[in-house]
């Protein structure tokens, strides 16, 4: 750094010694040329000065600065050689003006001004006096320079001088997206990166919060990630405070939302298994019928859940038979009753250890069974990361803080499968669901919005879907479970994502499913048109010919009554919900056209209808399937009819 200030400040330098020198060698206007090379050599003076300051100026002003009073100087060396001059017929014709030094000498004045204040912003918080107020380069931009002084600031200041610079950019962030692109330009985030990882907490959630506010496109969040964010923001995931932490998730979640491609950096910085720990604490523990450990040790997740390797490739619909259910709950049961049955002699032994200390040496092989089962236990109780202390935490950071890991979460697996995948094999899909069912407002509605993002990543790969959510998973069926709840309950700003993803795992459900069908015929009856068409949508992933049960599906649509509510929305709907009402009603008469009740509701008529409005017949689908279900009905129902 101290070479490049070097090599920015000798121009500069060289510039004003030939202006001090012309200002002696001027044969006219001699005392103007006097009073420029008094404010030349103040200049000069103060340039020195800035070169042995070195390291501690801070380069974007520095160059900004210097560069307009290097162009300050040349025009007055221009205008003092033109006095050099001793013909007097190149006198005569050279026309000085007296303004032109008053014009001069004002902007040495004012470089004098901005060199002053470029030593005084990159001073040491302790050489630093007080307000510093704004150099004359501000009248043009005075945020810059504000922006300037608060950077410089992050550099040189004490931990608390950092922390208030980085609560004052936090603001002007917030105030104005040009604000952060301006503090991105002018180097601001590689010290704030600096303050987050080595500063107290005020200083780290003061910084964090800067840069989630600062990656607002997907410019500066490319800038922000190249910065090294990465790895100071998985450090702070790991061993930071918790308040600390809530925050730092929050960021990532606003360069993640803003910037899908900082997704694949955040995973391999191993950021996901650390919100997964987050999520998981204090969550999985207090449910034991949902106890899960890690996938690479022996536990009772491979039984419980069914997720050995025989079982992994199976396909949704079609995995798992009831011969190796069997075999898996025998399975279950030998290995809690051994596992019983070794607790019991090892402890008995401890007691025998500890009542007779000479009789340890005879039963080390036990000894050292029971401690691997220890071990194997031990493994199955879940504190998150290993940050110490953190149970003790207030309540109201815990609930923040599992809302923000909920939110990044989201935000980081959506569109991404590999990071849906590390999702689903760890233990966040069970705590999502736990967490929709137990906890609430900001917890359960990112918790939600999460599973969303997950099924809708699944249903476009067909690998995740079967991993993930085959019915056999008790952890999908948790899932399930409380997504089909709160589309029952039909009353909560939740219906719709709840929805979106049952419809997005419409091709996991067996066809002796049936539970899920109603509630969502139910909602066509909505007095709200987006959630008529939610379900409505949602309800055509059941019925699409990708479905291989879309036939079973589309009875069931008919025996919950959805025909009528769709002939309801194709007549009277908004365009909207008419649009895929339409398509969904000629989807079931594509595939049961001999349905004893379409015939009775009309729905030839319907469709008949429905050709004839020109705003639907703009849409591709609709203009090929309403015509091939028209004619399928049309042919079964005359058959019917002789």
């Amino acid at each position: 750094m101290a070479d490049i200030v070097k090599q920015i400040l000798t121009r500069p330098i060289q510039i004003a010694d030939q202006l001090t020198k012309a200002c002696d060698e001027a044969s006219s206007f001699r005392q103007e040329c006097q009073e420029l090379k008094s404010k030349t050599e103040r200049i000069a003076g103060i340039l020195r000065q800035s070169a042995r300051a070195g390291n501690d100026l801070y380069e974007r002003p520095t160059r900004r600065i210097v560069d307009d009073t290097e162009q300050v100087l040349e025009k007055a060396l221009s205008l003092v050689l033109k006095c050099r001059i001793n013909s007097f017929v190149k006198r005569a014709f050279t026309i000085i003006q007296t303004s032109s030094f008053r014009k001069i000498s004002l902007q040495l004045e004012n470089s004098i001004g901005d060199v002053s204040w470029l030593l005084r912003v990159s001073a040491s918080s302790d050489d630093r006096d007080g307000y510093l107020g704004l150099p004359p380069i501000a009248a043009n931009e005075p945020i810059l320079c504000l922006i300037w002084e608060q950077v410089a600031i992050l550099y040189t200041g004490s931990l608390e001088d950092r922390s208030d610079a980085a609560a004052s950019l936090v603001s002007l962030a917030r105030d104005n997206d040009r604000y952060g692109k301006l503090l991105i330009e002018e180097g601001g985030v590689v010290p704030l990166l600096k303050l987050a990882k080595e500063g107290r907490p005020e200083g780290q959630e003061n910084a964090a919060r800067a840069i989630g506010l600062l990656g607002k496109d997907p410019d500066s969040v490319e800038q922000i990630v190249n910065a090294g964010v990465c790895p100071v923001f998985a450090k702070i995931l790991k061993d930071g405070k918790m308040k600390v932490q809530a925050v730092v998730a929050w960021a990532i979640s606003e360069l993640a939302m803003h910037h899908p491609k900082c997704q694949d950096p955040f995973a391999q910085n191993n950021v996901v298994r650390l919100l997964v720990s987050h999520l998981a604490f204090e969550t999985v523990e207090e449910h034991s019928k949902y106890v899960i450990a890690s996938r690479q040790k022996l536990s009772l997740h491979s039984v419980l859940m069914g997720s050995d390797s025989s079982s992994s490739g199976v396909k949704g619909a079609e995995d798992v038979a009831q011969g190796r259910q069997f075999a898996e709950a025998k399975q279950m049961q030998n290995l809690v009753n051994n596992t019983k049955a070794l607790k019991t002699v090892a402890n008995s032994s401890q007691g025998s250890n500890h009542s007779q200390p000479g009789a340890g040496a005879g039963h080390s092989g036990l000894n050292s069974k029971y401690g691997q089962q220890k071990q194997v236990n031990n493994n199955m109780a879940f504190s998150g990361t290993s940050v110490k202390g953190r149970e003790f935490e207030d309540p109201a950071t815990k609930t923040y803080m599992k809302a923000m890991a909920a939110k990044a979460l989201s935000r980081l697996c959506r569109g991404n499968a590999s990071i849906c995948r590390s999702i689903t094999e760890s233990r966040a899909l069970l705590c999502f669901a736990i967490l929709v069912e137990k906890a609430a407002d900001d917890v359960q509605y990112y918790s939600v919005m999460a599973l969303m993002e997950i099924s809708a990543v699944a249903e476009q790969n067909p690998e995740l879907r079967r991993s993930a959510f085959k019915p056999t998973s008790p952890a999908a069926r948790a899932v399930v479970d409380q997504l089909l709840r709160i589309v029952e309950q039909a009353d909560s700003e939740l219906l719709i994502p709840c929805v979106q993803a049952l419809g997005n795992l419409a091709r996991t459900f067996r066809a002796t499913e049936t539970r899920i069908i109603p509630p969502l015929v139910k909602l066509l009856d909505e007095n709200e048109p987006e959630v008529a068409a939610e379900a409505v949508l949602a309800l055509t992933k059941f019925t699409c010919p990708d479905n291989f049960l879309h036939v079973d599906h589309s009875i069931s649509i008919i025996e919950a009554g959805g025909v009528k509510h769709l002939i309801q929305l194709v007549y009277f709907g908004e365009h909207a919900v008419q649009l895929p009402a339409s398509i969904l009603l000629a989807y079931i008469a594509l595939h049961v056209p001999d349905s004893e009740e379409l015939a009775q509701e009309q729905v030839l008529i319907v469709l008949e209808w429905a050709l004839k409005q020109h705003s639907l017949n703009q849409d591709e689908l609709f203009e090929s399937l309403v015509p091939e279900a028209k004619s399928r009905l049309e042919l079964y129902q005359s058959r019917n009819a002789r």
